[in-house]
């Protein structure tokens, strides 16, 4: 046992270690570059270059190089780079898998002190999903807000292409006038284009980044407009009020769901609820539930038909539009 305690408590320390060494590690080749050409401003008095421009493409797994080579051949590596990047946030992939297994083996070695081994065990696997989760939630977040503002950022491209604009100046425009997360998107896409990408290769970068159907319905009408022919201006006008009209629709059914969303959280979560209040209020009665050699089995079986429940529910009252 002696000796379990002894890897378990290496593999924290060095873990954390790791941790920190990553988080204080040295600029991405982005950073870098960005760094060279605010120099060379200062130093010859510069003021036509753009240093906000993402002039070259950061693909590392790591900071670290040995990592890097280690983790690149891992599979689902891509699919993460692209989940960050459409969260925006700037952590590498290594970050987040390391910050999972340190959490997971500190909880693992902490909860294993306090309670018995079948505890101990599903709580550091919950645990290691949690810097997971904050990237979802963030992703989620940030796609929410995109497509909020996305059909102003579609008025405002009309506009444009009303006035005289090329479609390219357009999109300058909107990375001028809107905020994130439509300015960023709409500026990677304006640089793509600007340095040499076919526009069209370029509009289908932007559907793959932000993977909304709006996006999508742009690209797709932009792209038979750009083959075709047509009045770009009334396509972008009907694209933005059939987005508004979809927003309006999900904002109706939201509020005819509220009460099954209220009752599916309820029934969610009321068994959970009522055993930690019984632990509270008497730890006997519950007490047989955790020493019976049944127990783990029983509050297995209980915990897979309430995720299987809640499952169910959940895709009851919420309705895609």
């Amino acid at each position: 046992m002696i000796w379990m305690v002894s890897i378990i408590t290496f593999i924290v320390s060095t873990g954390i270690i790791l941790a920190v060494w990553v988080t204080a590690m040295g600029d991405t080749s982005q950073e870098v570059v960005r760094g060279r050409i605010e120099r060379l401003r200062a130093a010859e008095g510069l003021s036509g270059i753009a240093t906000d421009l993402k002039l070259v493409r950061d693909e590392m797994i790591s900071t670290i190089p040995v990592l890097h080579r280690l983790l690149s051949q891992a599979p689902g590596m891509t699919w993460a780079q692209k989940y960050l990047a459409q969260a925006g946030m700037k952590t590498k992939p290594a970050k987040i898998y390391l910050t999972s297994i340190v959490i997971a083996v500190a909880t693992y070695f902490i909860s294993g002190y306090l309670a018995p081994l079948y505890v101990a065990i599903p709580l550091a696997a919950a645990t290691f999903f949690i810097p997971f989760l904050v990237v979802s939630y963030k992703r989620r977040t940030r796609l929410n807000v995109f497509e909020e503002r996305f059909p102003d950022a579609l008025d405002m491209l009309s506009r444009a292409v009303r006035a005289g604009h090329a479609f390219t100046s357009a999109m300058e425009l909107v990375v001028q006038e809107c905020g994130e997360p439509i300015s960023g998107e709409f500026a990677i896409t304006f640089e793509e284009q600007n340095y040499g990408i076919p526009v069209r290769d370029a509009l289908i970068h932007f559907a793959d980044r932000v993977p909304t159907f709006d996006v999508r319905f742009l690209v797709t009408a932009l792209i038979v407009q750009r083959d075709s022919g047509g009045n770009l201006a009334e396509v972008l006008d009907q694209l933005s009020r059939v987005i508004r009209e979809r927003f309006r629709i999900r904002r109706d059914v939201k509020t005819k769901t509220a009460l099954g969303r209220l009752t599916a959280g309820i029934l969610i979560s009321l068994p959970i609820a009522m055993l930690a209040m019984m632990m509270f209020v008497n730890p006997d009665y519950e007490s047989v539930i955790f020493t019976d050699p049944q127990g783990p089995l029983i509050l297995g079986i209980a915990a897979l038909m309430q995720v299987i429940g809640g499952l169910l529910l959940w895709r009851i009252v919420h309705i895609e539009v």
